[in-house]
């Protein structure tokens, strides 16, 4: 039985109408209530005995609290926090200390326990209070205040915790949410780029294969980076990477064939750099293993190399690699369709919209070019198992993936209306 998992702002009210729904689900014979009510409950009571607090008791442990008050008490801490309430959190802790160091989602979590998840939200005059009462986490809050781009946060708590230099691992936090603020705090704070050896310790590979599209905060990063001592590689992919339309247009002058060239995902994402060569660790949408550079750029956001691409003659139509399984062979178009930038748009983090599709389409992309694709998903976009689509157009690939998150309905609309078939 899976276990259940609190969202980052727990809803007491929310909770309470859960127990009470397993209650009324328990009594009316339910197997899946009666599966989980079993699962979870220490001593579970016949389904018609069970009262509400039978039901709390099991909700809590399937929320991996050890009880309802301590579910409540998770939901109240969040709330204080969120709301700057310092009066109800001096009244949360005074009760009880032990939830200064236990994470405040119970389960254990990114965000950690009260001063961390405080510093996720810059709530300062929290911070000091919970530091002034024993919390003692500030390593992880100061990390965590830097990945939010908290700055005035960040520099509160490493003056908190003495001024300490900063460990090698200081930039991966704001690489992974691609935070030009936090990035250059710690590099302010003596973060080192390369060791003594010259071996890189900046994040190349969280930059590129983390789940953020954000292209100018990228290039911001990655040439910092370089500033820093940073050798990258003086490729096309990597180029891409950074924005600079400059260092294509030299390397194409050196390869006039580099604009239908397939590039190996090794090449993409250098192993010298800590690549994983793992084509689900690397966040992607459509598969970029053997792709152009058309389409990665769509990929990664890239709309400014796009079109330089296609205004140097970019074959809008040119097809990846297929490989001995007879998998690829996919058209640029099919990476408007799905892509990671299409999960920020469907979050409701970017316009619903698609450039890409536009783009291609005006350029007389073919809407029912035919590829067969396979595609696992990292585990953090779930399901991760591996799925196949043989011989499908761009339209048929959109319909029938299985990570809905990745999909652009609006590329689907424009595709359909060019004439694209399934």
């Amino acid at each position: 039985m899976p276990q259940r998992r609190l969202p980052v702002r727990p809803d007491l009210d929310q909770l309470k109408r859960q127990a009470k729904e397993l209650l009324r689900a328990l009594r009316r014979g339910d197997p899946d209530a009666i599966a989980e009510f079993d699962a979870f409950h220490p001593k579970p009571p016949p389904p018609e005995l069970a009262r509400l607090a039978d039901a709390q008791l099991a909700l809590a442990r399937a929320y991996q609290g050890p009880s309802w008050p301590r579910l409540v008490d998770a939901c109240r801490l969040a709330d204080a926090i969120w709301n700057d309430d310092r009066e109800a959190l001096k009244r949360l802790i005074a009760r009880r200390s032990d939830l200064l160091r236990e994470p405040v989602l119970i389960r254990e979590s990114n965000w950690g326990p009260p001063l961390s998840y405080a510093a996720n939200l810059g709530r300062d005059g929290i911070i000091e209070i919970l530091h002034q009462a024993g919390a003692d986490d500030l390593a992880k809050a100061f990390n965590r205040a830097v990945l939010q781009g908290r700055i005035a946060t960040a520099r509160k708590l490493h003056a908190m915790a003495g001024l300490p230099p900063m460990p090698d691992d200081a930039l991966q936090d704001p690489a992974y949410t691609l935070s030009v603020e936090g990035t250059d705090l710690v590099l302010e704070l003596g973060a080192r780029v390369v060791d003594a050896d010259g071996r890189c310790l900046a994040p190349i590979a969280t930059v590129l294969g983390t789940d953020s599209r954000d292209p100018r905060a990228r290039h911001t990063i990655l040439e910092a980076y370089v500033r820093q001592g940073v050798a990258l590689p003086d490729t096309a992919p990597m180029a891409l990477f950074r924005g600079r339309i400059d260092r294509l247009e030299a390397l194409l002058a050196r390869d006039p064939g580099l604009l239908s060239r397939r590039f190996a995902f090794g090449e993409i994402y250098p192993p010298e750099f800590g690549c994983s060569q793992d084509q689900v660790t690397m966040t992607h949408g459509t598969p970029v293993d053997g792709a152009t550079l058309l389409h990665l750029a769509i990929d990664y956001d890239e709309m400014e190399v796009a079109r330089w691409l296609i205004a140097k003659g970019a074959d809008v139509d040119a097809r990846a690699a297929v490989d001995a399984d007879g998998f690829g062979g996919h058209t640029p178009l099919f990476a408007t369709v799905v892509s990671q930038p299409n999960v920020l748009m469907n979050m409701g983090y970017a316009p619903m919209a698609a450039p890409f599709t536009e783009l291609l389409l005006a350029h007389g992309a073919d809407p029912n070019a035919r590829a067969s694709l396979r595609k696992q998903m990292h585990p953090g976009y779930g399901p991760d198992t591996l799925h196949e689509y043989r011989h499908v157009t761009p339209l048929g690939w959109g319909q029938q993936f299985h990570g809905r998150r990745y999909v652009s309905e609006p590329a689907l609309a424009l595709i359909a209306a060019a004439g694209g078939r399934t």
